[in-house]
């Protein structure tokens, strides 16, 4: 009975030390936790995408807070939350924010069944990260979807979806938050994330084939075979061609459709903008017209 009640009282002596010497060292090395990071990170979404470049809105609001001691949040920019709450941070934060066009995902291809016809069927998990470890896929294209709907997985934001027309993924403008999730989780790397353009207009290469001319269109209708036509065709220095493909600066794009024409494939595609009107008959089809009516009269007469 001694022997318990002195192990009893050893434990508790040592408990109490441990105790002791814990509560000291939590003192001396306390560290402060700023307000304002427990604010910041209320002001952001919560959604914890990974959209800005950080493992969370946590990391997201370390982040500011310390660019905000250092003078700038300049290159900090939430997708989800978008202008508006990184101007709320901004004023927590006592700082000025740059005003951010906001970003959208773009599937840059075209492959559907009719343009891009299969060649090979495929038994086997149907990821498109599997699939694509595994060669070319089903087509001829070794760049294009490959129609699993990863992306589809990957967003948290109900914003993309498969065509079962098409199979291809399509992005609802709306729902997208540009987070980059579907941008990561493509193995093929078709979806890019794009400016979203004043009243949702763009113009994009929906392509992404590095094959020669030939080769490209014979796996696909629709390919670019980058023949440099919409390149001529641009006057603001926007278009580049890199490895047989064509590729549009969003940020020097005028949106004048002159590359869309140009283009003999159709890869170019230009998104809301109002159908053309038809143009109007030049003077010289006019005054043809005249001549033929009155000829046709005369004939007539006669």
């Amino acid at each position: 009975m001694n022997f318990i009640l002195i192990a009893v009282i050893v434990l508790g002596a040592i408990a109490l030390v441990a105790a002791v010497v814990l509560y000291i060292i939590s003192k001396k090395f306390a560290v402060d936790e700023d307000p304002r990071l427990e604010t910041v990170t209320e002001a952001l979404p919560g959604a914890n995408c990974g959209g800005c470049g950080f493992p969370g809105c946590g990391g997201m609001a370390d982040a500011l807070v310390k660019g905000a001691d250092a003078g700038s949040i300049e290159g900090l920019f939430c997708p989800v939350g978008g202008q508006e709450v990184m101007e709320q941070v901004a004023d927590i934060l006592g700082m000025a924010v740059a005003k951010t066009d906001p970003m959208v995902a773009v599937v840059r291809c075209h492959g559907t069944c009719e343009n891009r016809p299969r060649v090979a069927e495929y038994n086997g998990m149907r990821t498109c990260a599997a699939i694509h470890s595994t060669g070319a896929g089903e087509t001829a294209c070794g760049f294009g979807c490959l129609g699993c709907g990863d992306c589809v997985e990957a967003c948290g934001f109900d914003a993309i979806h498969m065509n079962p027309d098409t199979g291809l993924p399509e992005v609802d403008d709306d729902k997208c938050t540009a987070c980059g999730a579907c941008v990561k989780a493509c193995p093929r790397n078709i979806i890019e994330l794009r400016k979203k353009g004043s009243k949702n207009r763009r113009i994009y290469v929906r392509c992404v084939n590095k094959d020669k001319g030939a080769v490209a269109l014979k796996a696909c209708k629709v390919a670019c075979i980058g023949c440099g036509k919409c390149l001529k065709a641009c006057a603001f220095d926007a278009i580049t061609i890199d490895n047989n493909l064509s590729y549009i600066d969003y940020n020097k794009c005028k949106m004048c459709r002159k590359c869309v024409d140009a283009c003999p494939t159709h890869a170019i595609v230009a998104l809301n903008f109002p159908i053309r009107k038809a143009a109007p008959a030049t003077n010289e089809k006019v005054e043809s017209g005249r001549q033929n009516k009155d000829s046709k009269k005369e004939e007539e007469k006669q």
